[in-house]
């Protein structure tokens, strides 16, 4: 019942329906060996996939806060993280995130696909399928650098600003005690963070075409890291 532990089921029940909308049908395609997927399969998978993807990003958010508040104001931890305000975190992460996925599943919508329908990728990806279009993106485009943006760089800040603050504190006294213990309470969710974002990072912001390092990185962070995430934390306790 301790915050950390009820974001940790949020991002556990998030890691397994992420890895659910992608790998079954991967797996299916090795079997069969016919690649393909139905209109209204893709747009599906596109508007899981963003989900669940925007919920694992908020709740990474949301856990460097809370190990923020743990270690730079232990005395108030439990009157500042309170049931309440852990609950308007989780319900905010979800609506932010199904909001998010809703906007580019129904810009993706209005699009038209021509000739050519070969997508580049393992799973519907907004990128590989805007790049497949044959219809004026701009407005996609537009919404996927502005919006989406916003979002991945709120979270990252987020992120960022708390373990600045952490760092900050631990340094100002600093002392082997003192490390280990911000070590062993924020270790797992900094490994987690930089598996996550180092992976996407390398995919949307270190890549101009589609290819087999791009479609490995995306595996690193659609399926691997959400297996890891489970051993990540079992093994910290």
């Amino acid at each position: 019942h301790t915050p950390m532990y009820f974001f940790l089921s949020h991002l556990a029940f998030s890691d397994i329906s992420l890895s659910s909308v992608t790998v079954p049908k991967m797996l299916m395609n090795m079997q069969t060996r016919q690649q393909s997927i139905s209109y209204v399969g893709c747009i599906s998978q596109l508007y899981f996939f963003m989900l669940f993807g925007g919920i694992d990003n908020f709740l990474l958010a949301v856990m460097a806060y809370d190990r923020y508040v743990a270690i730079c104001h232990p005395l108030h931890y439990t009157t500042i993280m309170r049931e309440g305000l852990c609950l308007l975190l989780v319900a905010g992460s979800w609506n932010l995130s199904c909001g998010h996925a809703l906007l580019h599943t129904l810009l993706m919508v209005r699009l038209s696909f021509c000739a050519d329908n070969a997508i580049t990728h393992y799973f519907c990806d907004l990128a590989a399928l805007v790049k497949l279009s044959c219809s004026d993106t701009f407005l996609n485009e537009l919404v996927i650098f502005t919006e989406g943006g916003m979002i991945f760089f709120l979270c990252f800040g987020i992120i960022l600003g708390s373990y600045i603050r952490i760092g900050t504190i631990i340094l100002r006294v600093p002392s082997t005690k003192r490390l280990l213990k911000a070590f062993s309470t924020c270790g797992s969710h900094l490994f987690v963070v930089s598996l996550y974002y180092g992976t996407a990072a390398g995919v949307y912001f270190f890549s101009s075409s589609w290819d087999s390092k791009d479609i490995i990185a995306s595996v690193m962070y659609t399926v691997v890291t959400p297996m890891l995430n489970p051993f990540i934390y079992s093994l910290r306790n």
